[in-house]
């Protein structure tokens, strides 16, 4: 199971990252980016399943890829916000982190436009 490696490379990573805050923290936040990133990269391939299942529901529903494109690009954005704000938190800088997460707010709203516009067009269809 994947969750064992996930873990195991995460306990590794904590106990070196915490060994050498004490000595050298610049290398630690580094050490701490890396096993983040070996974390995600192991991810991908179960990501891309995913992304195919949902494709291939899309497509048997009659779904506009147009909306599942976005939604999927939402949450990539939402996930990648989370990460970078998480390894600013780790390197002591909150205020960075805040808005981090502020920018992909407004990146996810921005990019939920479309699908806004297409919902209020369906409800001004609907109305007399």
């Amino acid at each position: 199971m994947e969750i064992f490696q996930v873990v195991g490379i995460a306990l590794i990573g904590v106990i070196l990252v915490v060994v050498l805050r004490r000595t050298n923290p610049e290398i630690a936040i580094q050490l701490s980016l890396i096993i983040g990133v070996i974390i995600f990269m192991m991810l991908v391939g179960s990501i891309g399943k995913v992304v195919a299942t949902l494709q291939n529901l899309a497509n048997r529903g009659g779904v506009n890829f147009l909306y599942l494109d976005t939604v999927l690009k939402v949450v990539g954005v939402a996930y990648l916000a989370e990460f970078g704000a998480q390894v600013c938190r780790d390197a002591g800088e909150g205020a960075i982190a805040t808005k981090v997460e502020m920018a992909g707010k407004v990146l996810i709203m921005v990019m939920a436009v479309p699908i806004i516009l297409a919902i209020l067009e369906i409800l001004l269809k609907l109305l007399p």
